[in-house]
């Protein structure tokens, strides 16, 4: 493997293996973007709510590479759902990045019982803009971010054009299991987001034994893992030399004992953030 390879969509649309991350990044994001694909990133992930699609969109636009060798993600956010504001909300973030179109659309956290009774009726509503802006050839992917089994069940009865993307927190210490299951049953590349336990499983007493054994940092063997669970991480930095190393992860593979015992890990990391007790 390589950083420039590929999953395949259930649309045919090829994405890269490891994304971008810049989520928690506005001051920097501009600078670290562009180290990122300096690096040899070429699919980068931002969302409305993260304040710095612009940014993003300017490191994109100036680093020389041809646009349709980079693969951009953008996220509707929660106070845009519905059909309506949904399609206002997504002209507004391809104004953001300057974009003619954009190649992967999520939404970025589902509606849920703590936010309104018509929760599966705004979810679909959404996703009927989704697929309206997808036929239009606006997208060249939809997805979904956050979606666990109740909200994804609930959705896929009403879908027409089926997600291709479902983006979970998912990194050693909290698997998502079920949700990482149903997904890949129904074809849908699942993205992890925060692959380095929001950077609390570095100091993970097992994994920093594990990664010393491979001569690698703890960083490299959550990435390494996300890969070999079929995942697509991601992982968010904003220096130079740890965005390079986060992409080098392919000169090792994690052995199916050690893999086992990662995944066995107790809960660790974990964001605090769950789709049935988000409110914003």
């Amino acid at each position: 493997m390589a950083l420039t390879d590929t999953y395949k969509l259930n649309n045919g649309v090829v994405i890269p293996k490891i994304g971008f991350g810049t989520w928690q990044n506005i001051d920097q994001a501009e600078s670290a973007t562009a180290a990122a694909i300096k690096t040899g990133y070429r699919h980068i992930d931002t969302a409305a709510v993260y304040e710095n699609e612009e940014p993003v969109a300017k490191a994109i636009h100036e680093s020389g590479v041809p646009r349709e060798d980079i693969f951009i993600t953008t996220k509707l956010y929660n106070t845009e759902r519905g059909y309506k504001t949904t399609l206002a909300a997504f002209e507004k973030s391809m104004a953001r990045l300057n974009l003619d179109y954009l190649d992967l659309y999520l939404v970025h956290w589902p509606a849920n019982p703590a936010v309104g009774e018509n929760w599966a009726e705004t979810n679909a509503e959404t996703w009927r803009a989704f697929e309206e802006l997808y036929d239009a050839g606006r997208i060249r992917a939809i997805g979904l971010s956050n979606f666990s089994v109740p909200y994804l069940t609930e959705l896929m009865k009403t879908v027409r054009v089926a997600p291709m993307v479902n983006q979970i927190e998912f990194h050693p210490g909290y698997m998502q299991q079920e949700t990482l299951q149903m997904s890949h049953d129904l074809g849908i590349v699942v993205e992890a987001w925060s692959p380095l336990g929001n950077g609390r499983v570095l100091t993970d007493p097992v994994l920093v034994e594990m990664a010393a054994r491979y001569g690698v940092s703890v960083a490299q063997l959550c990435v390494r893992w996300c890969l070999q669970h079929g995942t697509l991480p991601l992982p968010k930095s904003v220096s130079a030399d740890r965005i390079a190393q986060n992409a080098d992860v392919f000169g090792f593979e994690i052995s199916t004992e050690d893999m086992a015992a990662i995944d066995a890990l107790p809960e660790t990391g974990f964001s605090g953030l769950h789709p049935d007790r988000v409110t914003f």
